[in-house]
This record gives structure tokens, sequence and C-alpha cells, in this order.
């Protein structure tokens, strides 16, 4: 999948590892993670909102979508506002020039959003 995705689109790798890549091209980024073997279904966490709705949350996932943002405290509100979440600040590390913190959108896929490290 890395492959496919550094050449269809032309995208350099900025970090790689046993268990993910990251690629990235013109400021947005891919974190391709890979699954357990064996594993054919994603492993699911159910969290319940204050709606008392369930939202299945898919922890596991081929990629996950980085977007850049001003601020994550910023980026919580709006999310929460929308329908979706960002992980509390005590979830959120630094690495590589700038500070993060996953979360998902109303639909449950993950996204992580990135602040400049040393911004608050």
């Amino acid at each position: 999948m890395a492959a496919f995705y550094r050449e269809i689109a032309q995208m350099v790798v900025l970090h790689e590892e046993g268990s993910h890549v990251v690629l990235a091209i013109d400021g947005f980024e891919m974190v391709m993670h890979s699954l357990p073997p064996g594993e054919t279904t994603p492993r699911e966490t159910v969290l319940e909102t204050v709606l008392e709705t369930v939202l299945t949350v898919r922890e596991d996932s081929y990629m996950k979508l980085c977007l850049p943002v001003p601020r994550i405290a910023e980026a919580r509100m709006i999310a929460a506002r929308l329908g979706g979440a960002i992980a509390a600040p005590n979830k959120e590390w630094e690495t590589r020039g700038f500070r993060a913190c996953d979360g998902h959108d109303p639909e449950g896929n993950v996204i992580q959003v990135r602040q400049p490290a040393g911004d608050s």
C-alpha cells in the first residue's frame, strides 16, 4: 500500500518503522499502520455519546488522515460541536516538530490534528 501511494501521488517517505510509515506531499501527510498478522477485521472501540447513541470508532485502520490546525484546543471544540471528538489534552504528544492528538470524525474514522511544536 505504501508503495502504491508513494508512486501514484509522488509522495515521499518522512518516517518509517516496522508498524507504520508516514508519507507526505505538499503539506499533506498520510500515516499507514500495519494490522497484526491474521487480523481480518478491525478491532473497534464503542463510545457512548452524550446523546446516548453509539458510535463505533475504527481505531485499527491502514490509513490515518493527519490535518494541520492552528491550535489543537480549538480543533477539539470544533470537533465536539460538529459530532466528532479530539482526545483530551493529556493524550497529546510532540515529535518531529509538531504537537499532535488523535480523534475521530462523526462517522468514527480516526483522524489526527497537528499544530507546530511549542505553540499553545
